[in-house]
């Protein structure tokens, strides 16, 4: 387990994902996955692919190909259902869902966050949304847990952190995969 370095390719532990590191920030590090998605981890979720590894041609254009995508994508046409399809936000800050939550235990607050999440998610599909943030807040962590939990029970989604810039480490994105 290294330092990492904008340009390095690395491997996620434990999961099938490979990509080129972005951004560093401290112990986090952004990639560039090989389906074109950035996502970030924690430095010690990932190792480096060294550069000693021969990299045949065929590799090396694929690269050189991801490394041009970004590009296309800032192409100022924009499908009418990509214009129309903001991503969805759903705070799940207890004060948010509830008049008051004076005499609820946590049990009871978590379960309306997460009741609040599903509900969110299963519209989120029906009505075709891709991208749905959850801003769970920092916190002991409790209520991230669980949503992770909630989303991996759903086939064809993946989440991660959601933009660091702007929701801080409070918030998990939702991708929905459309086709599935």
């Amino acid at each position: 387990m290294g330092k990492f370095l904008k340009g390095d390719r690395v491997e996620v532990l434990d999961e099938a994902i490979a990509g080129i590191v972005q951004q560093v920030e401290g112990d986090e590090v952004t990639i560039l996955t090989d389906d074109g998605f950035p996502m970030r981890f924690m430095s010690h979720d990932l190792v480096k692919i060294e550069g000693d590894i021969t990299v045949s041609n065929f590799e090396a254009a694929q690269v050189k190909k991801q490394k041009e995508l970004p590009k296309k994508r800032t192409s100022p046409v924009l499908r009418p259902k990509e214009r129309s399809a903001p991503k969805m936000e759903v705070d799940l800050h207890i004060h948010q869902l509830v008049k008051s939550s004076k005499g609820m235990s946590n049990y009871d607050m978590l379960n309306i966050q997460l009741e609040t999440a599903k509900s969110q998610l299963d519209f989120a599909i029906r009505k075709r949304i891709q991208k749905v943030v959850f801003i769970h807040g920092v916190g002991e962590g409790v209520l991230k847990e669980e949503l992770h939990y909630l989303f991996n029970r759903y086939e064809n989604l993946k989440f991660y952190d959601a933009d660091y810039q702007k929701y801080g480490l409070g918030a998990t994105e939702v991708y929905i995969y459309q086709n599935a």
